[in-house]
């Protein structure tokens, strides 16, 4: 379907409304029939309200409440109440909003950006056995879990994407500029980068690594670009969000470089790639179109199948706005949560949910259908996103399917 096709139909779904969409769907249990006898339960929701990372936190937050609204605010036919807490951005902070929902006596626990926090939190979800389900990316050493699950996926894999990716299409004396911010984040990305690329070949240039901060100025990333261009790259990798990905890819095309940017498609998600698009006419704008930008992700609004298609529609009626691998892996976590829930039985304890999570099996997801794998992330797919006009804006269009990773 052309791309202009795809964003009209999604209008107007959005404009029909979703409540046929969502009976259509299935808006109780899994044969579609609707029950509401089940006793009331609480699920704890771990996001940052404020800081760099409040805007990954509220997509987050749409995508549960989502599910809610088109499930008659029931999990599984049990009343829910949604029970929040500051995430911070620290191991401390993180537990004290454990220890709170906890106090709470949640059924479970969602939610969680940083990867500082999810490891941070880790042994006191293990201890209080309340299974969590992740809807961030988590770093690679949250190893050994047993009540942590993740409906996201794990930081190497779409470094390990891409590095597949690139290893075909660039020439193997190809140098590529590597990027990205100090921290978990970005070591994992790398890592994954390297797997998959160094094949046969190598890396020549060796990472450059930034600057973790939230508010970037307009010369923060200057000096470690100039003397990355001194090189004269064929190609930039780089590991960036929100208001970092906007600055850096500013200040990269400010600084002379004229070449494709390849990324984590966070890169471009939500609210960066608007901040980006500076009009048709706009000098940033026509150095995307020439040079391009390509981004590897799980998810993109634009997919197309059944589960998309309703939740995409019902997403831009409620928010205005296409969704993102956030909102999309919190929608999937309480759909997650609500196929355990049956699974567990009519009063279930939070231990024999988790036993049920093992239990869940395909989930027909808005990224296509995926299952946990055994260490408790998604098997799933891929998506190479290059970004394009789609009528008058910029977007994240979907162009090939990458890997099945997990």
């Amino acid at each position: 379907m052309a791309q202009m096709n795809r964003r009209r139909a999604l209008q107007l779904l959005a404009a029909l409304g979703t409540t046929g969409l969502a009976a259509g769907c299935g808006s109780g249990n899994d044969d579609g029939e609707q029950t509401g006898s089940g006793s009331p339960i609480k699920v704890g929701l771990i996001v940052p309200g404020s800081g760099a990372n409040k805007a990954i936190g509220d997509e987050i937050t749409n995508g549960f409440q989502l599910f809610l609204s088109m499930r008659g605010q029931q999990i599984a036919g049990h009343p829910v109440t949604l029970v929040t807490a500051e995430e911070g951005d620290t191991a401390a902070t993180g537990k004290a909003a454990v220890d709170r929902l906890l106090k709470e006596g949640v059924l479970a626990l969602t939610g969680v950006v940083s990867p500082t926090v999810m490891t941070g939190i880790k042994d006191a979800v293990e201890e209080a056995r309340v299974p969590l389900l992740g809807s961030n990316a988590s770093p690679s050493t949250l190893q050994g879990v047993v009540y942590i699950w993740r409906t996201s996926y794990v930081l190497t894999e779409p470094g390990e994407a891409l590095g597949e990716y690139l290893r075909q299409k660039l020439d193997a004396s190809s140098r590529i500029a590597i990027f990205g911010t100090r921290g978990l984040g970005s070591q994992d990305v790398v890592k994954g980068l390297r797997r998959a690329y160094e094949r046969g070949r190598r890396l020549t240039e060796d990472p450059i690594f930034t600057d973790d901060d939230p508010n970037p100025s307009r010369t923060l990333y200057s000096g470690p670009i100039r003397k990355a261009l001194e090189r004269k790259p064929d190609a930039v990798f780089c590991h960036y969000s929100g208001a970092q990905a906007v600055q850096f890819v500013k200040q990269l095309y400010a600084l002379g470089y004229r070449g494709p940017i390849y990324a984590p498609g966070f890169l471009t998600e939500g609210t960066a790639l608007d901040q980006l698009d500076d009009g048709e006419k706009g000098r940033e704008r026509k150095l995307i179109q020439s040079y391009g930008i390509e981004t590897a992700l799980n998810y993109s609004a634009d997919l197309n199948n059944t589960a998309n298609r309703i939740f995409a529609s019902a997403y831009r009626k409620t928010f205005n706005s296409a969704p993102t691998t956030y909102a999309m892996a919190s929608y999937d976590a309480a759909l997650v949560l609500d196929k355990a829930i049956r699974l567990a039985g009519s009063n279930p304890s939070p231990q024999q949910v988790n036993l049920a999570l093992g239990k869940v099996g395909q989930v027909d997801s808005p990224r296509g259908t995926w299952q946990f794998n055994q260490t408790r992330t998604p098997q799933q797919k891929w998506y190479l996103r290059r970004v394009q006009t789609d009528g008058r804006l910029l977007s994240n269009v979907v162009i090939n399917e990458l890997a099945t990773l997990g």
